[in-house]
């Protein structure tokens, strides 16, 4: 495994909010970890675009968003909810498109407000026409629903925020 492919891998952990990955093959052990910063960056890192020729303009895009976000760190931006960090958060197991509800005719699975358990199922992510259920993993109460129905999900992207 390349150090390219390794700096790609971090980029990818950050932006969907993986914590923790381990991969074993070919002889290779890998264990990557990371830790939350208070304004995860979307854009992979400028190192890893050595060979991209818009280096300069992502850079520059980079370094504007860093600037606003410095400078306006106290508030939240307009139009959109400040995020919440506080409560157990339910990960999509894989990648996949994310599913409220068995089938569209039926009702959600859990909705705001709603008491889960451990093994309570919450959604579905299809992944390859496999319906996948995707249980809470924690009691408590369903604090925001952070997916619509039939969006593509990432390994790791926050479903649920449970308090």
């Amino acid at each position: 495994m390349e150090l390219k492919q390794i700096k790609e891998l971090m980029a990818v952990m950050q932006r969907t909010g993986t914590k923790r990955l381990s991969i074993k093959r070919e002889g290779i052990e890998l264990e990557l970890e990371r830790e939350d910063r208070p304004y995860p960056i979307s854009e992979p890192p400028v190192d890893l675009l050595d060979d991209n020729p818009m280096k300069q303009e992502i850079s520059a895009h980079r370094t504007n968003m860093l600037l606003a976000r410095g400078s306006e760190a106290s508030l939240p931006p307009t139009g959109s909810k400040q995020e919440i960090t506080t409560g157990t958060f339910v990960t999509s197991p894989m990648v996949g498109t994310f599913y409220a509800s068995p089938s569209p005719e039926d009702p959600s699975f859990v909705k705001v407000g709603d008491r889960v358990e451990k093994d309570t199922v919450v959604c579905i992510v299809e992944a390859m026409k496999v319906m996948n259920e995707v249980k809470a993993g924690a009691s408590g109460i369903i604090g925001e629903i952070l997916v619509q129905s039939g969006h593509p999900v990432e390994f790791g992207t926050k479903l649920f925020r449970i308090n």
